[in-house]
C-alpha cells in the first residue's frame, strides 16, 4: 500500500511535469520584423512560397525519373547464389542388364547426391528499345517542361504579392486620411461643444457632429482590420511565419501606376509562360507518339552468365581440394513484333488524338490570351482615367470644405453646409482610394497579360 506522503509528491511531480518538460524545451524563435520593398518581398515569396518549393521539387522528381530511364539502357548485373539440400533424392529405374541383372528387368538407382551449391554472376544489355530511345530523347524537354512549370507558379505569386502589397500602401494612405478627418471632426465637435455651451448653437448641431465622428472612427476601425487581415495574407502568401511582421517600405502615387507600362502591339504569344508551357506540352505528346510507334519494330538485347556449380555428399563446400564446375553462357535475344490484336495500332491513334487535343488547347490559349490582354487593356485605361477623375474631384471637394470651414469660422456659414462639405470630402477620399486599388490591380494584371510582369 502507498504511504500518504508518498502519494502526496506523486502528485506534486504530476503538477510540476508539464513545467519542466516546458523548461527543458529550446526557447522559441524571437519574432522578427522585416522591412521590404515590393521586389524584396516578391523575392522573399518566391524563396519561401509552399507552391514554388513544391514545383522546384518536382524538378528534382523528374530529374530523378530521367536517371532511373537512363539507368534502363546501362547493363543490369546481378550476382546470386543457391544452396540445395537433397532430402530424398530422385529414383530412377534403369535396366538391370547395364549391372549384369537380367534382361526385362529393371533397377532402381537415385542420381545426385544430398548437396548442392551453385554461385555466379549474370548481366543483361538492351542494346536496342526505340521505347528507351524515345525516352532517352525526351529527358530534356521533360525538365524544361517542369521548370517551366515553375515559372508559371512564381508568375502567379509575384502577381499576388505585388496586389497585396501595392494595396496595403494605399491602404495605410486611407488610414492617414481617415485620421486626418477625425482630428478635424474632433475639433468640430468640441468647437460645437462650446458654441452650444455658450447658448451659440443647438444641440442638435453638437449631436451630427458626433454621428459624424462615431462614423469615421467606425470606418478608421474597418479599414484598420482589413489592413490586418492583408498583412496576414501577403505573410501566408510569402510564406513567412504568421508571428513575424513587415514594414513596407515603398510608396505609390498616380504617375508610377502609369510609368513602365509597355504597349500590347508589340506582344508575341511566346512571351506568355503559359504559352512556352503548351509548346512543351505538345513536343512531350510527340514523344509519346513516337514511343508507341517504335514499339512495332524489332528488339534487340544480349544476355549471358557465369556460374560456379558443385555438388557434395556432405556438407564440406569450404575444403579446398573440392572440385568447383565452370558453367557459362551468352545469348542474342531479338524479339519481332508481328501481331498484338490491333492493340498497338490502337495505343497510337488515341496519342495521335491527345496530341491533337493539346493542339486545339494552345489554339484555345491564343484566343484567351487576346481576350485578356484586350481586357486588361481597357480595365488599365478605364482605371487611370477613373483615377485621374477621382483625384481631380478629391481636390475639388477639399477645396469647397476649406472654404464651407472658413465661412462657418466667420459665422456666415452653417452647421449643415460644414456637415455636407465633409460628407462630400470623405466620399471623394474614398473614391479616390478605391480607384488607386482598382488602378494597382489593373497596372499588375496589363503587366501579366503582355508577359512584361
Amino acid at each position: 500500500m502507498m504511504k500518504k506522503g508518498s502519494k502526496g509528491a506523486w502528485i506534486m511531480m504530476l503538477i510540476l511535469l508539464p513545467a519542466l518538460v516546458w523548461a527543458q524545451q529550446p526557447p522559441a524563435t524571437p519574432p522578427q520584423v522585416y522591412s521590404f520593398s515590393a521586389q524584396q518581398a516578391v523575392d522573399y515569396g518566391l524563396k519561401n512560397n509552399v507552391q514554388v518549393k513544391n514545383a522546384l521539387l518536382q524538378v528534382q522528381v523528374q530529374e530523378q525519373t530521367n536517371r532511373e530511364v537512363t539507368g534502363s539502357a546501362y547493363p543490369q548485373i546481378s550476382a546470386d547464389g543457391s544452396l540445395t539440400y537433397n532430402a530424398k533424392l530422385p529414383v530412377s529405374l534403369v535396366p538391370a542388364e547395364f549391372f549384369g541383372g537380367q534382361p526385362g528387368e529393371f533397377a532402381k538407382v537415385a542420381f545426385g547426391l544430398k548437396w548442392n551449391s551453385t554461385y555466379g554472376v549474370s548481366f543483361n544489355q538492351m542494346l536496342f528499345d526505340g521505347q528507351v530511345f524515345t525516352g532517352l530523347q525526351a529527358r530534356k524537354t521533360l525538365i524544361d517542361y517542369n521548370i517551366k512549370n515553375v515559372e508559371v507558379t512564381e508568375e502567379l505569386i509575384k502577381a499576388n504579392i505585388y496586389k497585396i502589397y501595392y494595396q496595403l500602401i494605399v491602404g495605410q494612405r486611407q488610414i492617414q486620411l481617415l485620421d486626418s478627418n477625425i482630428v478635424v471632426i474632433r475639433k468640430l465637435v468640441s468647437d460645437n461643444q462650446i458654441m452650444y455651451d455658450n447658448g451659440f448653437a443647438e444641440k442638435l448641431d453638437v449631436n451630427r457632429a458626433s454621428v459624424q465622428l462615431a462614423n469615421v472612427e467606425t470606418e478608421r476601425l474597418n479599414a484598420g482590420n482589413q489592413i490586418a487581415n492583408g498583412f496576414l495574407a501577403l505573410k501566408v502568401l510569402m510564406g513567412m511565419p504568421i508571428r513575424d511582421s513587415i514594414v513596407l517600405t515603398d510608396t505609390i502615387n498616380d504617375q508610377q501606376l502609369r510609368d513602365g507600362v509597355l504597349e500590347a502591339s508589340a506582344f508575341d504569344y511566346s512571351q506568355r509562360k503559359e504559352f512556352q508551357s503548351a509548346d512543351l506540352g505538345i513536343r512531350l505528346q510527340e514523344y509519346n507518339v513516337q514511343r508507341y510507334k517504335l514499339s512495332k519494330i524489332p528488339t534487340l538485347s544480349l544476355n549471358g552468365y557465369y556460374n560456379r556449380n558443385a555438388q557434395r555428399d556432405k556438407f564440406d563446400f569450404f575444403k579446398s581440394d573440392g572440385d568447383w564446375f565452370d558453367i557459362s553462357a551468352f545469348t542474342l535475344n531479338l524479339r519481332i513484333p508481328i501481331f498484338s490484336g490491333f492493340s498497338t495500332n490502337a495505343r497510337i491513334a488515341r496519342e495521335r488524338l491527345i496530341l491533337r487535343q493539346n493542339q486545339n488547347q494552345r489554339e484555345a490559349l491564343k484566343l484567351d490570351i487576346d481576350n485578356e490582354i484586350r481586357s486588361a487593356t481597357n480595365n488599365f485605361n478605364y482605371a487611370v482615367a477613373n483615377l485621374d477623375n477621382q483625384k481631380k474631384n478629391m481636390d475639388l471637394a477639399q477645396t469647397v470644405y476649406d472654404q464651407t470651414k472658413k465661412k462657418y469660422e466667420v459665422g456666415t456659414g452653417s452647421q449643415t453646409d460644414i456637415n455636407i462639405a465633409q460628407n462630400d470630402l470623405r466620399l471623394a477620399q474614398s473614391n479616390y482610394i478605391n480607384a488607386m486599388y482598382n488602378a494597382i490591380t489593373a497596372r499588375i494584371d496589363f503587366l501579366k497579360a503582355t508577359g512584361k510582369l
